[in-house]
């Protein structure tokens, strides 16, 4: 499963255009006076402007699974990567045979860079922006996660994640390559002590050659 094409919001498309351009240093596909769009490997991050709008997200970019601590490197020149216990910036996920690590944007989204092990997607070119891959997770919040991952499994074709224990607190839907994290409203996005909040969020996914369109608020 592939996330082709993220929706989200942010308060100030002009300093996240700043953020995305000068820290991240990835290419802007169009930008006008109330959206970005972004190329993040083969995705599209897609930003609308909200003037309202006071909350975050988290979402996760797919690197080289051999290039984690070039990642590490080539991002601490950017920006601060958040600690996860003990000074140590790298989380371990042992049964996602994974490991990854987070940093905020401009907007307090709380982004991911995640190698995943069982993908062959080794290179051998330094680590730079090219090396972001793809929007490989975005976190979508629902009173019964569950529920709503069952729901799109049997509408949608699509499959839980089998690494992950699905449970009504947290479910995953997709597989190493594209997910849906779906979580309670209120429980902290990792490695934080932000809570989630339900956002308005547009997905493209493709899936077995079929494309869809998912909305989540």
């Amino acid at each position: 499963m592939k996330l082709q094409h993220l929706q989200i919001q942010t308060n100030d498309i002009h300093q996240t255009a700043a953020f995305y351009q000068n820290i991240l240093h990835l290419p802007i596909l169009k930008k006008d006076s109330n959206s970005i769009s972004i190329q993040a490997g083969e995705s599209v991050l897609k930003f609308i402007e909200n003037p309202q709008f006071d909350s975050i997200y988290h979402f996760a970019f797919n690197i080289p699974k051999n290039k984690l601590q070039e990642a590490i490197e080539w991002t601490t020149n950017q920006l601060d990567l958040i600690v996860i216990e003990d000074a140590n910036v790298i989380a371990n996920f042992e049964s996602w045979n994974a490991n990854a690590v987070y940093f905020y944007d401009n907007n307090g989204n709380i982004l991911e860079f995640i190698a995943r092990y069982d993908l062959d997607n080794a290179q051998t070119e330094s680590f730079s922006p090219k090396s972001i891959l793809n929007i490989s997770e975005i976190g979508i919040v629902n009173e019964h996660p569950l529920d709503l991952a069952n729901q799109l499994v049997i509408q949608h074709d699509l499959e839980l994640f089998s690494k992950n224990d699905n449970s009504e607190l947290f479910a995953a839907v997709g597989n190493d390559e594209g997910l849906l994290i779906i979580v309670r409203p209120g429980r902290n996005w990792y490695p934080t002590q932000t809570p989630s909040e339900s956002n308005s969020t547009e997905v493209r996914i493709e899936n077995n050659e079929a494309q869809m369109d998912l909305k989540f608020s």
